[in-house]
C-alpha cells in the first residue's frame, strides 16, 4: 500500500537544510545586499536574476518566476520526484526518511546489496584493465572508440573467465554476503543433483557472468542496481542482463539515465536506443542524451518517468518490420503519457544502420539532423493505421475510425486529443461533428480545451488592459509571509473565519500557524500545505515583490487591513442578526450584541 511521508518529518528536513549552502553547491552564488544572487539555472540569461533568501529560506527568479523550498530545488533541478528530494535532503542532514515513504521501493530496506553491487562493479572495472584475458575487451573498446573518460563514466569493466570469481572475492566465504549476490542475480544456484553436498565439495553458487564487457545499471542516485553484460565470442545469448530482484525491475529502469542526468542539467530531449553500446557509443559523440532500455519494450513507467525530465523524447528503432512493431508497442504506451507540452518522436535507421555506425558516419550535427527528420507521434500514428486499409475507399476509411478508436481514448483531454480527432477527420473525409460520437468522445470533451485557451486569450487581453491591484486577503497573506512576526500582534485569526471573502480560509491558517511558531522560515511555512493548488498559490504571494520595504510602513498597512477584516466582518455580523431579529428575534446576549455592533458601526 502506498504511504505518505509524514508532515512532521518534511518539516524537520527543511529546518535542517540552508538553501543557500544546498543551492550555491549546483549554482555559485554571490551575496547581494540581504540575499545571495546568480544567473538562473532555469532559463538563459546574462544578468542575474535568480535571488536565494537565507532567512526565508526560499528562492525566486524574477526572470522566469521560478520559486520555491529547498525540495522544489532539487526536483527542479535534479529532475528528481518528490520523495527522491526528500531522501537527498534527509542524507545530507544525516536523518532516517520514516519507512512508510517508501512502499514501492524496498531497496531502502537493503543498503548491504547496494554497497555489495558498488563492489562487484569496482572488481569489474579494475579487471578490464588488469586481468591477462581482458585484451579482447579492450581491443574491442578502444575499436568502438570509447574514450577513458567514457569508459570511466559509464563504469564499463570485464567478467574474467571462471565460474567462482565475484563468488569468492566478493562473497569472501561469509554466507550473508553470498545469499545476498545470489538475491541481487549474481550468482545462481546449481540444481540439487549438481549442488548435492555428499558427493562435491563445489559451492551450491556459481557466478552468473563470465567473459563478457560489463556495463553497470544505475540507479537515480548511482548506485549498482544491476549489470548487463555482451559477449565477445560466439557464446550465446550475445546480451545477459541481471534477472528482476528487490533492487531491480526492469519495467522501471533505463540505462544511461543517471549519466544523462549527471552530463546535462537542462535537458531539453531524451533519445530512446535499444542498447548499452549504443548509449556509450552515443555518449562518445557529445550526444549524451540518451537512455536503452533492458531487455524489454518501452513501459508506461519508462514514459513518465521521462516526461518528467523533459518535454520531448524520441524513440530510434531499425527499419524493418520488428522495428516497426516495436515503435509501435512504444506508442501505445506513450498514449497516456502524452500530456499538454509533451511530445514523442519516432526515428527509423536506415537498413543495416544503428546508432553507434550511423554517428561515426555523419557526426553529431549529421545525426542530430536525421533526428529532426523523426515523424511526429500523429505521423506515425496514422501511416501505420493506413498501411492497413484501403483509404481509396468508404470502407478504408471507416475501418480507420475503428482502429483508431482504442487509441484516441486512451489520450488525455485537451489539445492533443482534438487536434488528433480533427486530422482523423481530415483523413477519413468525414465532419467531426459526426466522427466524434463515433469515437466515444463527447463534443464538449473534444473541443473544451479550444473553448478554455480562447477564454484564456480573451481575459488575459482584458487583464493586459485592465491591470487589477490584489485584493486586501492577497495582500494580508503576502505580508504574513514575507514577515511572519506580524502574526504576533494580530490577535485571535478565528474572528475571520466566517468572512466571505476569498482566500480567507487560507489566510486564517496562515495566522493560526505563525502565531503558534513565529519562527517559521517560509519554506517550513509552504510545507504546511498539502492542498496542491493553495501551495502554489502561496508559493506565487511568496514571491511578490513588495511595494513597501520598509517594516513599519508595511506594519502599519497590515494592521489597516485586519481593521478593515474587522469592519467587514462587523457588518456581516450585524445584517445576520438584523436578519435573525425579523425572523425570529434575539435572545438577551444576541440583543447586546445588535446594540453594540450598531453603534461601533455609526461611529465610522
Amino acid at each position: 500500500m502506498a504511504g505518505t511521508i509524514p508532515r512532521e518529518f518534511i518539516d524537520e528536513v527543511l529546518a535542517y537544510t540552508d538553501i543557500v549552502e544546498l543551492i550555491d553547491s549546483r549554482v555559485p552564488l554571490k551575496r547581494s545586499g540581504a540575499n545571495h544572487m546568480a544567473c538562473c539555472p532555469f532559463h538563459g540569461e546574462k544578468t542575474p536574476s535568480f535571488s536565494v533568501s537565507q532567512p526565508k529560506q526560499f528562492y525566486h527568479c524574477f526572470g522566469c518566476g521560478a520559486s520555491g523550498d529547498a525540495i522544489r530545488f532539487l526536483m527542479e533541478y535534479e529532475h528528481s520526484s518528490f520523495v527522491e528530494a526528500i531522501e537527498e535532503l534527509a542524507q545530507m542532514a544525516g536523518l532516517q526518511v520514516p519507512k512508510i515513504a517508501y512502499s514501492n521501493e524496498p531497496q531502502k530496506q537493503a543498503p548491504e546489496q547496494f554497497e555489495l553491487l558498488d563492489q562487484v562493479s569496482n572488481y569489474y572495472q579494475h579487471q578490464l584493465s588488469h586481468h591477462p584475458k581482458s585484451q579482447q575487451v579492450q581491443d574491442y573498446v578502444k575499436q568502438r572508440g570509447l574514450s577513458p573518460e567514457i569508459i570511466k563514466t559509464f563504469g564499463l569493466g570485464f567478467s574474467p573467465p571462471g565460474w567462482d570469481n565475484v563468488l569468492n572475492v566478493i562473497g569472501a566465504g561469509e554466507e550473508k554476503k553470498i545469499q545476498a549476490l545470489f538475491d541481487t542475480g549474481m550468482l545462481i544456484k546449481r540444481d540439487e543433483q549438481a549442488s548435492d553436498q555428499a558427493h562435491s565439495n563445489k559451492s551450491p553458487y556459481y557466478d552468473r557472468f563470465r567473459e563478457r564487457l560489463m556495463f553497470p545499471i544505475r540507479d537515480r542516485r548511482g548506485r549498482t542496481i544491476a549489470f548487463g553484460g555482451r559477449i565477445l565470442g560466439d557464446g550465446k545469448p550475445k546480451y545477459l542482463n541481471s534477472p528482476e530482484t528487490r533492487l531491480f525491475h526492469k519495467g522501471q529502469e533505463l540505462y544511461g539515465l543517471f549519466e544523462l542526468k549527471q552530463a546535462l542539467r537542462k535537458i531539453e530531449r531524451v533519445l530512446v536506443v535499444e542498447g548499452y553500446m549504443d548509449v556509450v557509443s552515443l555518449a562518445q559523440f557529445e550526444v549524451n542524451y540518451s537512455v536503452a532500455t533492458l531487455g524489454t519494450a518501452t513501459t508506461a513507467e519508462h514514459l513518465q518517468k521521462l516526461f518528467r525530465l523533459c518535454d520531448e523524447v524520441f524513440f530510434c528503432f531499425d527499419g524493418d518490420r520488428a522495428g516497426r512493431d516495436a515503435a509501435w508497442r512504444a506508442m501505445n504506451n506513450a498514449l497516456p503519457a502524452i500530456k499538454p507540452g509533451k511530445q514523442a518522436r519516432f526515428m527509423f535507421l536506415p537498413d543495416g544502420e544503428d546508432p553507434d555506425t550511423l554517428i561515426r558516419e555523419k557526426g553529431k550535427a549529421g545525426f542530430e539532423a536525421e533526428m529532426d527528420k523523426a515523424m511526429t507521434f500523429s505521423e506515425f500514428f496514422f501511416d501505420s493505421l493506413m498501411q492497413q486499409v484501403n483509404m481509396a475507399s468508404l470502407d478504408g476509411r471507416s475501418k480507420l475510425i475503428d482502429l483508431s478508436k482504442p487509441y484516441l481514448e486512451k489520450i488525455h483531454e485537451g489539445a492533443f486529443q482534438t487536434l488528433m480527432v480533427a486530422r482523423l477527420s481530415e483523413l477519413a473525409e468525414i465532419d467531426q461533428a459526426g466522427l466524434l460520437p463515433l469515437l466515444g468522445i463527447t463534443s464538449g470533451s473534444a473541443v473544451r480545451s479550444a473553448a478554455a485557451a480562447s477564454r484564456e486569450k480573451r481575459f488575459n487581453h482584458h487583464s493586459a488592459r485592465m491591470p487589477q491591484a490584489p485584493s486586501p486577503v492577497k495582500k494580508a497573506i503576502t505580508y504574513l509571509l514575507q514577515n511572519p512576526q506580524l502574526a504576533e500582534n494580530a490577535g485571535d485569526p478565528g474572528r475571520f473565519a466566517s468572512l466571505e471573502l476569498a482566500d480567507i480560509s487560507v489566510f486564517v491558517q496562515l495566522l493560526d500557524l505563525l502565531q503558534n511558531d513565529p519562527h517559521l522560515t517560509m519554506a517550513r511555512v509552504l510545507a504546511n500545505w498539502q492542498n496542491p493548488e493553495q501551495h502554489q498559490f502561496l508559493i506565487g504571494l511568496a514571491s511578490e515583490r513588495l511595494l513597501l520595504s520598509d517594516e513599519q510602513a508595511i506594519s502599519c498597512e497590515f494592521n489597516e487591513i485586519l481593521q478593515l477584516f474587522t469592519r467587514q466582518y462587523q457588518q456581516q455580523r450585524f445584517t445576520q442578526l438584523q436578519r435573525m431579529e425579523r425572523q425570529q428575534g434575539l435572545n438577551k446576549l444576541e440583543k447586546s450584541e445588535y446594540l453594540q455592533l450598531l453603534l461601533a458601526l455609526k461611529s465610522e
